[in-house]
């Protein structure tokens, strides 16, 4: 994690300094906001801590303007309420006083960084997933991660990461979901000065950030299909055109992706390049939906209850056999993040020496043993999925992958096939060699069948 210190408190800086330094992060130190800002157009950073008596709101203005987006931690020599509620109205997330204290730096840095995500898993199917992970981690193999959402994804890829040979040096995420499509090229490649509107300085781009270590590109798949193309060329040739440069910039990166969608399907739909694809799918690491992994659940279940005991000052208390059964039952659309946000309301909301199964609600107050989650709410769940897999798609693509698909289930039974279709066998057929024309494989005929054409 990259920490940019600014102030000119020296001595009470230098403790904050090096308490960061012992928790693993790396630290730089500006002394004014005009530094700062050099910093951050430069090598970048993953958080700031920032002495209050600075103008912390005009800092806030001004990495706005640039779109510069980063986390602020203020800090003073005095645990002034005034100051403190000040700052965190100017824009900072949180308020240390100084000098600080040890475990206050190492909360803030987790907290506000979200840096100490881990990887916490039981079920055989997650095992050989992580197994993959670690025997494919020291390579600078592309790795594509594909889950649904909320399945662990980025914590998956820091775990890559950190196996790594490349793990002391920065891992940069870019989330290509929330960032404008008009500002991802100068989020990812950087751009000089006047190259476009609000462009007051040069600014390095992530490329350029994670060089020597990782660049994560967060659900890939909402990416515009223009840009994909230069990030086909930065992939392949490890140079980088900043926006409004002359010169080509080389980096030195390993490339992780993630993605909540079928990418094979977006390729064949035309949103997704095809090439690109093949470039990023060296590893394919595909993270199951938590209800597909059961033996999970209650692992991840006790690991975040002990985590929100800590951080509310409540006692840890285990989880009762019945609420244990309406954990481990639940079909949890939502995967672990839903997990964790049912187990947080949990732990506030329980009054005995358990967690009952009173206490695990839904975001609307349901008791999560009452909620839908049975096989009708499932179903519901599944036909969603399906209906979000052929958006996109075109009618001629579904009908061959619908064709085909029947025809395996039918052992290459031609005749079998096109009655489950309500289609003629010579229609059929039809379709069937114009799948071969266009090499397509198609099963052979089966279950007893003349074989003829087709």
């Amino acid at each position: 994690m990259r920490l940019l210190i600014v102030g000119t408190l020296k001595g009470q800086l230098t403790s904050a300094t090096k308490m960061a330094m012992d928790r693993g992060a790396a630290v730089t130190h500006a002394e004014t906001i005009d530094q700062a800002l050099a910093v951050m157009r430069g090598r970048g950073a993953d958080l700031m801590m920032v002495e209050v008596a600075l103008d912390i709101g005009d800092l806030v203005s001004r990495l706005e303007l640039e779109h510069i987006h980063v986390p602020i931690v203020a800090c003073g020599i005095e645990n002034n309420a005034r100051a403190a509620v000040d700052a965190i109205h100017a824009g900072a997330k949180e308020y240390i006083p100084l000098p600080p204290d040890p475990e206050l730096i190492a909360a803030v840095l987790a907290a506000v960084t979200d840096d100490s995500r881990d990887l916490i898993y039981r079920d055989d199917a997650t095992a050989q997933v992580i197994k993959l992970a670690t025997q494919i981690a020291t390579s600078d193999a592309s790795v594509l991660i594909t889950g649904e959402s909320g399945t662990g994804k980025e914590v998956l890829a820091r775990y890559v990461h950190t196996r790594s040979n490349r793990s002391k040096k920065p891992f940069i995420c870019v989330n290509c979901a929330a960032i404008p499509e008009n500002l991802l090229e100068s989020e990812l490649f950087g751009h000089e000065k006047g190259a476009f509107t609000g462009a007051i300085a040069r600014r390095i781009g992530k490329f350029e950030e994670a060089t020597g270590g990782t660049l994560l590109l967060d659900e890939i798949s909402e990416m515009d299909v223009r840009l994909q193309a230069k990030l086909l060329r930065a992939i392949q040739e490890r140079v980088i055109d900043r926006v409004g440069g002359t010169r080509p910039v080389p980096v030195d990166i390993r490339i992780i992706a993630t993605s909540n969608r079928n990418l094979a399907e977006a390729a064949r739909a035309g949103t997704f390049r095809e090439d690109l694809l093949f470039r990023l799918n060296v590893v394919n690491l595909k993270l199951p939906p938590l209800r597909e992994r059961p033996a999970d659940v209650i692992e991840l279940a006790q690991f975040f209850a002990k985590k929100y005991s800590e951080a509310n000052g409540v006692a840890l208390r285990p989880f009762s056999a019945e609420a244990r059964r309406a954990l481990s039952v639940h079909r949890w659309p939502g995967n672990v993040r839903e997990l964790e946000n049912t187990i947080h309301r949990a732990v506030l909301l329980a009054t005995g020496t358990d967690i009952g199964v009173d206490g695990i609600l839904t975001p609307d107050g349901a008791r999560l043993d009452q909620a839908r989650s049975g096989p009708a709410a499932y179903a519901a769940q599944a036909a969603e999925q399906v209906t979000r897999t052929l958006v996109g798609r075109t009618v001629a693509d579904v009908e061959r992958d619908l064709i085909l698909e029947t025809l395996k289930h039918c052992l290459g039974n031609r005749t079998h096939a096109a009655n489950i279709l309500g289609i003629s066998i010579r229609t059929l057929r039809n379709k069937l060699n114009e799948y071969t024309a266009g090499g397509v494989p198609v099963p052979p005929p089966g279950g007893g069948e003349v074989r003829g054409a087709a």
